[in-house]
C-alpha cells in the first residue's frame, strides 16, 4: 500500500485513528487495558450483525429500488425525507442516507443541497425514535435494559417534532426539473431471492434487539449470512473497530474522571455539547457509565446529533456523499449546512426543556 492510499484512508477513517490514539494514549498514562463488560461485547455483537445485514441489503439494491420508486409523482422532497426518517428508524441512519441521499443527487430537480441537508436531519429525527435506529440508542437500550415502550414514549416528543420541521423545509424546496438526466433507474431492478433473504433475517435481528428473541438467534443469523455468502461477510470492519475502540477509550475515561452526574439537565447539556467534539456515539459511552439519567442522555445524544459533522456520524456521510459528487459546491453546502443544523440543535434544546416541563 503506497503512501497517498494510506493517506487516503487516514483521510476517510480519521475517526477510528482519533479513537486509537485516545484508547492508546489513556491506557498508557493510566497503565492498565481497557475493561470491556458483557454487555459491550453482546453490543458490539449486534452491531456486527446488523452491519452485515445493512451490507447484503445494500449490495441487492433493497432500499435503492425502494427509495427509487419515490421519484416518480408529486411532492418528490416530501416523500424523500419520509423515507429517510422511516428507513432511518429500521436500518440506521447512515445506512438509510447511504441509500436516499446517491438517489437525490441523480434527481433532476434544483436545489438538492438544501434537500440533503433536510434528509441528514431526518435520519438524525427517525433513527432517535428507534433503539436500533443508531449506534448510541443501541447501546443506551442494552445498558440501561429499557423497556421498548418507554424508549419511544421518552424520545417521540424529539423525533416528532423534526418530522414536522423538516416535512415543512421540505415542501418549500423548488422541485423544477434540472437539465440534469439519470444515468440508471433501480426501480427497474428486480430483488433477488437473496434480498429477501436480508430483508427476513433483519426482522429476526430486530426482535432479538427488542429480546423477544433470546440473543443466540442472532448468531443464527450470521451463520445464514455465512452460508449464502460462502463464508465473506461484508461489514463496515473499520466502523465496528472504532466502536470498539471507544468502548475502551470511554472505559478509561471513566476511570480518569470518577466523578457522577446528578442533574438531568446537567446530562442532557453536558451529552449535547460533548457531541459536537467527540461525536454522540462516545458521548453516550462516556457518560453513561456517570449517570443512571438514561432519559436526559439519550435526549443529549440526539440533539447533540445535530450542529457540526462531528456530531453524528450520519453528518460525515451525509458530506462525503455530497462532496462526491458535487466537489465545486462543498464548501457552501458545508455553510448551509452548518446554519441549518445549528438552528436544529438550539430547537432541540428548547424542545428538551418544553418536554421536561410539560412532563412535570
Amino acid at each position: 500500500m503506497n503512501a497517498s492510499v494510506w493517506v487516503g484512508f487516514v483521510k476517510e477513517e480519521w475517526l477510528l485513528f482519533l479513537s486509537l490514539l485516545g484508547t492508546l494514549s489513556t491506557s498508557l498514562y493510566l497503565h492498565r487495558f481497557p475493561g470491556y463488560s458483557a454487555s459491550d461485547f453482546e453490543t458490539l455483537s449486534i452491531l456486527f450483525i446488523l452491519f452485515t445485514l445493512t451490507a447484503g441489503l445494500q449490495k441487492h439494491q433493497v432500499l435503492t429500488k425502494m427509495a427509487a420508486g419515490i421519484e416518480r409523482g408529486r411532492f418528490i422532497p416530501a416523500k424523500l425525507v419520509l423515507a429517510t426518517f422511516f428507513f432511518s428508524r429500521v436500518v440506521t441512519n447512515d445506512v438509510a442516507l447511504l441509500a436516499v441521499v446517491p438517489l437525490t443527487l441523480a434527481l433532476r430537480v434544483d436545489r438538492k443541497e438544501w434537500l440533503v441537508i433536510l434528509e441528514a436531519l431526518a435520519a438524525n429525527a427517525g433513527s432517535a425514535l428507534s433503539p436500533f435506529g443508531n449506534p448510541q440508542n443501541l447501546f443506551l437500550y442494552w445498558f440501561y435494559q429499557v423497556p421498548f415502550s418507554q424508549f419511544v414514549k421518552t424520545i417521540a416528543p424529539f423525533s416528532l417534532l423534526f418530522l414536522l420541521l423538516t416535512l415543512g423545509g421540505a415542501l418549500l424546496v423548488d422541485t423544477r426539473r434540472s437539465p440534469s438526466v439519470r444515468e440508471s433507474s433501480p426501480d427497474t431492478v428486480d430483488l433477488s431471492p437473496a434480498a429477501y433473504f436480508y430483508v427476513g433475517a433483519l426482522l429476526v435481528l430486530l426482535l432479538v434487539i427488542l429480546r423477544l428473541l433470546p440473543f443466540a438467534v442472532g448468531w443464527g443469523v450470521l451463520l445464514g449470512v455465512a452460508i449464502l455468502e460462502r463464508g465473506r461477510l461484508r461489514a463496515d470492519y473499520a466502523l465496528l473497530v472504532t466502536f470498539a475502540l471507544f468502548f475502551g477509550f470511554t472505559d478509561n475515561l471513566r476511570v480518569l474522571l470518577a466523578a457522577v452526574l446528578v442533574h438531568p439537565h446537567h446530562v442532557f447539556l453536558l451529552s449535547s455539547l460533548l457531541s459536537q467534539v467527540i461525536s454522540n456515539v462516545p458521548a453516550a459511552l462516556l457518560l453513561a457509565d456517570f449517570t443512571p439519567r438514561w432519559q436526559a442522555l439519550l435526549w443529549g445524544v440526539s440533539v447533540g446529533g445535530f450542529g457540526n459533522l462531528i456530531g453524528s456520524l450520519a453528518n460525515l456521510i451525509t458530506y462525503r456523499l455530497y462532496a462526491q459528487q458535487e466537489k465545486k459546491q462543498a464548501r457552501l453546502f458545508l455553510l448551509k449546512f452548518h446554519v441549518t443544523s445549528y438552528v436544529a440543535f438550539f430547537i432541540g434544546w428548547a424542545a428538551y426543556f418544553l418536554d421536561v416541563r410539560i412532563a412535570s
